[in-house]
């Protein structure tokens, strides 16, 4: 499945949990049309204007619905960011899945522009987790995009990462290095170090990123000279908006960080109906 259709049917599933909106369609007819604006009740950044806008296509394509402010751009509270308008039943039934969409995604993308402006100054980036809502990760991942974040990998499958169950099952680093290569030629290989040693370790067998998780300060700049920019480091693991600063001061690359995604403060923004004439 493609990505267009992916959301698509994301969109869908969404509208269908609401089924018939046997509210609107008793109080307005058929040929009634209203429009309303879309307003940030909070500071912020935007995300989720194209899925907003799909939704409303989903459930009529004759809705116009725009927005004047674009994902990844600053709003303050008070800014009018776009407006919809349509029949009155087909607005109204795509209203609550629009904005939750657009609020979910613009708190990913404010928190993730936090987390990136704590870091400022520094060559580390924000990188996401697959800490994400289920079914939702392809957008999720977008917001963090939206937020200036980076993305790690999308699924299992278009990375390798090897972590602590992997070692302990092979017995040892290179051994599991080696099953994965044998196995899937060609696919970036990131490796869990749980010790200094570790990194010595893999900087002798070759991989293409180390996770250092849960690393102390002191070991986080230990590891960075020892590796000397020969792979990119990963630091991961508790790194919160208050510490991230310091994670990121110690030289590594990235700074993966769940809470961008898994524990996500919705944006608030209104959708506000002009009164019928």
């Amino acid at each position: 499945m493609n990505t267009t259709d992916l959301i698509e049917s994301i969109i869908d599933l969404a509208l269908a949990e609401d089924g018939e909106d046997i509210t609107s369609n008793a109080i307005f007819g058929p040929g009634e049309d209203i429009r309303a604006v879309f307003t940030a009740k909070a500071p912020g950044v935007l995300a989720g204007t194209d899925i907003a806008r799909l939704v409303f296509i989903r459930v009529n394509p004759v809705i116009q619905c725009s927005f004047r402010i674009h994902d990844g751009e600053r709003v303050k509270a008070g800014d009018i960011i776009g407006s919809v308008s349509g029949p009155a039943a087909d607005v109204l039934k795509g209203e609550r899945v629009a904005l939750n969409f657009l609020q979910r995604m613009s708190g990913i993308a404010t928190r993730t522009a936090e987390y990136v402006s704590r870091m400022q100054g520094t060559k580390a980036r924000v990188l996401d987790t697959r800490k994400t809502a289920p079914g939702h990760r392809v957008l999720d991942k977008y917001a963090v995009r939206a937020g200036g974040g980076t993305n790690h990998r999308m699924g299992l499958w278009d990375m390798a990462l090897v972590k602590d169950n992997h070692i302990d099952r092979e017995g040892s680093l290179s051994s599991a290095v080696a099953k994965i290569r044998r196995r899937c030629p060609g696919v970036s290989v990131e490796v869990e170090a749980r010790s200094l040693q570790d990194v010595r370790e893999l900087l002798e067998i070759g991989v293409d990123r180390i996770m250092l998780d849960n690393f102390s300060l002191q070991d986080l700049r230990e590891a960075v000279d020892l590796v000397g920019g020969r792979v990119p480091l990963e630091a991961s693991g508790g790194i919160t908006l208050d510490t991230a600063r310091d994670v990121a001061l110690t030289g590594v690359d990235y700074v993966s960080v769940g809470d961008i995604t898994h524990s996500v403060k919705a944006l608030d923004i209104s959708l506000t109906f002009e009164r019928p004439s």
